[in-house]
């Protein structure tokens, strides 16, 4: 049986990835120090005899007893609102935490996917996205903790690819959303979620001109699957085309749950992207992978988690 170890598995992406390898028939290690992980996310598996959780920063020594197949490198603050309070610890476990992931996957000889993100592209000058462009990104904006500290994850990845033939998989991750999400970790979809659900204004930043291609979370992680399981040692995009304006999603989320709350707008964030789409060719060629859920379907599905978190 293969065992693999998830880096953040007690997060939003990390916990539904280990049920994935659970449900497929892999021994699964969880580590999370919580700084954003959640216990909750992952306490239905505590007890299955295929499930072990270690409590522990990433970007300190990493100790697993026995082999081990796979390493997924998900551990990461991934929100603004989230990497503007730890910058420190953002550019941490980037740095330090995919060095120490990495020192172990050579150890162990096992396969490193990273968990990148389209964040790499900063402010894009090109639309949509392919992972052939370098990005247009500020080092020093607010943003550039998150930013840099992922690009710097992906090259010291393809060092120790070249350098020491660590099997490695690069994955870039565009907006992703579904049942787990933290409600007030300051994304679009939470926000917009909460607030319609309590009768609170929606707040959308600038006019809401801006986009985003938002892909469901049951989604990625069959992208993510098959990425770990292919011969493909390049970037790859994994996330859903489906573009829409911040305006117009926010209004399709009042619709959808029913709410009459009103939409305000404030200043736009500093270095916030302008549009984001993925170019997801290459996913399709080389996995045959392409987002199966619609977007009102995801949502509907989002909201459900979200109704009974805020209104029990």
């Amino acid at each position: 049986m293969a065992r693999v170890l998830i880096t953040g598995g007690a997060g939003f992406l990390g916990s539904h990835l280990c049920e994935r390898f659970l449900s497929e028939g892999f021994d699964v290690i969880c580590m999370d120090n919580f700084i954003t992980g959640n216990p909750d996310n992952i306490a239905h598996l505590i007890g299955n005899p295929h499930f072990q959780f270690v409590k522990h920063d990433v970007t300190e020594y990493i100790y697993v007893a026995g082999e081990l197949d796979h390493i997924l490198h998900f551990a990461s603050p991934a929100s603004p609102i989230d990497y503007m309070k730890v910058p420190i610890q953002t550019l941490k476990v980037g740095s330090l935490g995919t060095h120490k992931a990495l020192g172990l996957a050579k150890a162990k000889k096992a396969r490193f996917l990273i968990a990148s993100t389209s964040e790499v592209y900063g402010d894009p000058l090109v639309h949509p996205q392919e992972e052939s462009y370098w990005g247009n990104v500020n080092p020093i904006g607010v943003r550039g903790v998150y930013d840099e500290a992922k690009r710097f994850a992906e090259a010291m990845t393809m060092a120790y690819h070249r350098y020491h033939g660590v099997e490695t998989r690069l994955l870039r991750i565009f907006n992703t959303y579904g049942p787990r999400m933290r409600i007030n970790d300051g994304r679009a979809i939470p926000a917009f979620m909460s607030q319609a659900l309590r009768g609170e204004p929606l707040t959308v930043f600038g006019d809401g001109s801006q986009t985003r291609s938002v892909c469901y979370v049951d989604d990625l992680v069959e992208g993510i699957y098959r990425l770990l399981l292919s011969n493909e040692t390049d970037p790859v995009n994994i996330g859903n085309p489906d573009e829409i304006t911040m305006l117009d999603l926010a209004k399709e989320i009042l619709e959808i749950t029913g709410s009459k709350s009103e939409i305000v707008f404030k200043p736009l964030p500093e270095d916030d992207p302008k549009i984001r789409q993925p170019n997801i060719d290459r996913a399709k060629r080389i996995l045959g992978w392409e987002p199966r859920v619609s977007r009102r379907e995801g949502l509907l599905k989002t909201m459900e988690y979200f109704r009974k978190e805020i209104l029990g």
